[in-house]
């Protein structure tokens, strides 16, 4: 059994150095808890950065962190002072960090960041790479690190890695702004696996591979070569019982024994009747709406005058990154904007606001959520927020009002919660007056669900569920078995058909020897193609046989003048060359009227889409959509569709941007074989470029020559890349004598 190999940004270690003596001290809490147990088993190591500059090491001491990191199971990327301004806090965050939360204005597009971004994510994979052995599993980590899947999958093609997300992914309309855009997707599709936090992300990830990459997308997979990569939705929990039981801990203790914080908090407390504390734990960030929450604060104050003495906000902002010059500003405002609430409102006795710029012991952050009534977390922006789950875990007697900003992934799972819109004062307003309301009774009725959700999922199931994912794809990742059409195959191919005496070509129409186009009217035939089929036709034994959905009346005009056996519908009609059309299957149409209204429905709901009625199916078309809305509706259509045709005798193709309804019966290797009876055919050849194709190939017999065109799951023998291919080879077969 193969290790596990973490990659982030940094190493869950404390690295200090002082007087040229090194202390090494692992860090507690977040991913180093939740990836502890990979982290701890038989070999597994942790590769980042130390958080030291190269150029702050000692001389000669460089041996000693190495050897020191190894002891914790953790290998050091080594990043020179240059690098970190560049890659850190250049690219990360002053590109990603800011687009990626939807602050455009202050994203830099820096030519020479990107550079170093890139060259520190090739250290990161080169680390890798140096320790990765084939039974191993990679796990890569965050926004620093978008680049590392695919150079680690660039060398080695059948590594096993997972690729994890923890900011919010934005809307392709966002993310398309971004210069580097293919490079970063490129990169995060070298994983087996891509995890977000909420499923809003995966979609906005998904529709930005669809439309900038023009990948295949389906439900959650994205087709690439010769593999798929699963995208999913893994919200992230928290060390439940840690939060849980310190807080225990913390009530247990007597007033003498409370820490000096907690004295202050309960003084507060006990010095107004009804008093109440709002709690605002954050890292210092422009996306953590800190400044609009302290202006809700204050007009909640003027709003609400009885209020005055009776409440306090307590705000904890943590320093970060304090070299980036929105940050500096972000203080500035801050403390400008504390200074006039607590200048306005503040008495001899009372301050409105407690603000404290710094980190807090743990001891003191568990006083803060258990002292705290209500928990005001506002961000207009958040991966997921961790901060609202401990809050609700240490709230031992389940009393305690969350207000939570709907923005922040942790919503879509605390729905118990008081949800509101940041930027919506007064909404903010109202809830903070209904939280100092609400009856105890109805506390404890949200909160006992809410802690129950949070106890079953906690940081440890969320590494589990997304490592027991990963660990599926090892096997799957391969698409299909396919071989690429090349000069040896090609010719191999010729060869066999210039010694076959009794030759079937089944063609497919659309994808195949024609380009989709937005509206199929518009897929005529051009002179070169009927120029093709008819010399195709007239060679001796060679039997051609167009074979597509298309209906037959549209199919048969086309094709009018060429002496070419055509099957439409799927296998519903056939057309001897140069005779009439005859019913193939005994199928009915009765259900139509059942199932037209509700194709017109998501007609109605999906612009741009449309119906193709059939003598004997019924397609809707969505080539013309959003192709993220018409993936979206697709999907639906097909479970809404499965569900009313189940027991009908009746099923649902998946097309190339169509879904079509017809009778179970008919397929188009049904049709096919029908044709092959009592011949005596040496050379079968089948293409097709879609999920009907794969009936053709499936049935027909195993020495078919199957060709599948786009790189796409298959069951077919070989395939092509596109209808230029398919062109060339049918060119080089009507040539062969």
């Amino acid at each position: 059994m193969g290790k596990t190999i973490i990659v982030s940004n940094r190493l869950p270690l404390q690295i200090k150095i002082e007087d040229e003596e090194l202390e090494v001290t692992p860090s507690v809490g977040g991913l180093a808890t939740g990836l502890k147990s990979f982290h701890r088993e038989g070999g597994s190591v942790w590769i980042g950065w130390t958080g030291v500059s190269a150029d702050d090491v000692p001389q000669g001491m460089e041996d000693l962190i190495l050897e020191e990191t190894r002891k914790e199971q953790c290998i050091p990327v080594s990043l020179t002072e240059e690098e970190v301004q560049g890659f850190y806090y250049g690219f990360s965050n002053r590109t990603i960090w800011p687009l990626f939360h939807y602050f455009m204005e202050y994203c830099e597009f820096n030519t020479d960041h990107w550079e170093t971004y890139k060259q520190v994510n090739e250290k990161y994979a080169n680390a890798v790479l140096e320790d990765l052995e084939d039974d191993d599993i990679v796990w890569v980590h965050d926004y620093q690190l978008l680049l590392v899947p695919n150079l680690i999958r660039k060398r080695k093609k059948n590594a096993t890695i997972g690729f994890f997300n923890h900011i919010p992914f934005p809307s392709y309309e966002v993310f398309r702004t971004m210069p580097w855009r293919e490079e970063i997707l490129e990169g995060m599709l070298g994983a087996n696996l891509i995890g977000f936090h909420t499923y809003d992300y995966e979609r906005h990830f998904l529709s930005s591979v669809n439309r900038i990459l023009l990948r295949d997308v389906t439900f959650n997979q994205v087709i690439l070569n010769s593999r798929k990569v699963r995208v999913d939705s893994f919200p992230m929990g928290i060390d439940y019982d840690k939060f849980h039981n310190a807080a225990l801990q913390t009530n247990r203790l007597t007033t003498d024994e409370n820490s000096d914080f907690q004295q202050k908090l309960e003084l507060h407390r006990s010095s107004t009747e009804s008093a109440k504390l709002i709690i605002s734990v954050d890292r210092l960030d422009y996306t953590k709406g800190i400044a609009n929450r302290i202006r809700a604060y204050e007009f909640f104050l003027e709003r609400y005058p009885e209020y005055k003495e009776r409440v306090r906000l307590i705000m904890l902002a943590v320093p970060s990154r304090e070299e980036v010059p929105q940050y500096q500003l972000l203080k500035k405002e801050i403390d400008e904007l504390v200074g006039r609430v607590n200048g306005k409102f503040a008495t001899v006795t009372w301050t409105p606001i407690w603000y404290f710029y710094r980190s807090m012991p743990f001891e003191n952050l568990i006083d803060l959520y258990t002292t705290s009534d209500i928990a005001l977390i506002t961000p207009t922006r958040d991966g997921m927020n961790l901060v609202a789950k401990e809050y609700l875990a240490t709230r031992t007697d389940q009393t305690g009002v969350l207000i939570l900003s709907e923005m922040a992934g942790a919503a879509h799972e605390l729905n118990e919660a008081l949800l509101i819109n940041p930027n919506n004062f007064d909404q903010v307003v109202e809830t903070i007056k209904r939280a100092f309301e609400m009856p105890r009774e109805e506390q404890i009725k949200r909160n006992k669900v809410l802690q129950q959700r949070l106890r079953r999922y906690t940081v440890e199931k969320w590494a589990n569920d997304f490592m027991r994912a990963l660990k599926e794809t090892k096997d799957t990742s391969k698409t299909y078995d396919a071989i690429e059409i090349d000069e040896q195959i090609e010719e191999a191919i010729l060869k066999k058909y210039r010694q076959s005496k009794n030759r079937f070509l089944f063609l497919d129409y659309d994808g195949t020897l024609v380009d989709f186009v937005s509206n199929p009217k518009d897929a005529r035939p051009d002179q070169e193609l009927l120029d093709l089929i008819q010399s195709l036709c007239a060679q001796e034994g060679t039997q051609v046989v167009l074979i597509s959905g298309r209906d037959k009346e549209t199919l048969g005009t086309w094709w009018r003048e060429v002496p070419v056996p055509l099957i439409a519908e799927h296998g519903v009609w056939m057309r001897p060359a140069s005779e009439e059309w005859v019913l193939s299957e005994n199928v009915r149409c009765d259900w139509m009227e059942t199932i037209r209204p509700v194709l017109e429905t998501f007609v109605d709901r999906t612009p741009g889409s449309f119906i193709e009625e059939k003598n004997y199916s019924l397609a809707w078309h969505y080539r013309k959509t959003d192709p993220g809305l018409g993936e979206l509706r697709a999907n639906e259509l097909s479970t809404v569709l499965k569900d009313l045709i189940a027991n009908h005798g009746l099923s649902v193709l998946q097309g190339n941007k169509v879904l079509e309804i017809k009778s179970s019966d008919v397929n188009k290797g049904k049709a096919a074989n029908k044709m092959l009876i009592n011949q005596k055919a040496d050379f079968i050849f089948a293409i097709g470029d879609d999920w009907t194709d794969e009936y053709l190939f499936n049935e027909l017999p195993k020495a078919a020559i199957t060709v599948k065109v786009g790189i796409k799951k298959t069951n077919a023998r070989y395939f092509t890349k596109d209808t230029q291919q398919v062109r060339d080879l049918l060119r080089k077969l009507a040539k062969q004598n």
